[in-house]
C-alpha cells in the first residue's frame, strides 16, 4: 500500500482542487450547473482516485487508479479549452493550467 498522504502527486492534486474553486467561482452564475459542476467533479476526482488507489495492496491495482486520475485530468484540460472558447479567459488566466 501507498500512502497518499506522501505522495507528493497526491498533495498537489488536493491543492489544485482549490485552484479550480477558485477559477471557476469567477465564472457566470449562469454556469453553476453546467461547466462549473463538471470542472469541479473533474477536479475533485484527481485526487480521490489516487487516494483510493493507494489503498490497494498491489501496485497493478494502484496504477488503474491513478490513469483514472490522468483521465480527469484530461477532462478538466478539455473543460478549461472549453472555457477558454467561450471567452470565460477575461476572467481568468487558464493558460497556467494547461500545458501547450
Amino acid at each position: 500500500m501507498h500512502n497518499f498522504k506522501k505522495l507528493d502527486i497526491g498533495n498537489k492534486s488536493v491543492a489544485f482542487v482549490s485552484d479550480i474553486y477558485r477559477l471557476v467561482n469567477t465564472f457566470p452564475q449562469t454556469e453553476r450547473f453546467g461547466p462549473v459542476s463538471q470542472m469541479q467533479r473533474a477536479a475533485v476526482s484527481i485526487p480521490t482516485n489516487i487516494a483510493e488507489g493507494s489503498a490497494k495492496s498491489g501496485n497493478k491495482d494502484f496504477a488503474q487508479f491513478l490513469e483514472i486520475s490522468l483521465g480527469s485530468t484530461f477532462e478538466l484540460e478539455t473543460e478549461l479549452i472549453v472555457s477558454l472558447n467561450l471567452s470565460y479567459k477575461d476572467k481568468y488566466n487558464a493558460n497556467q493550467y494547461l500545458k501547450n
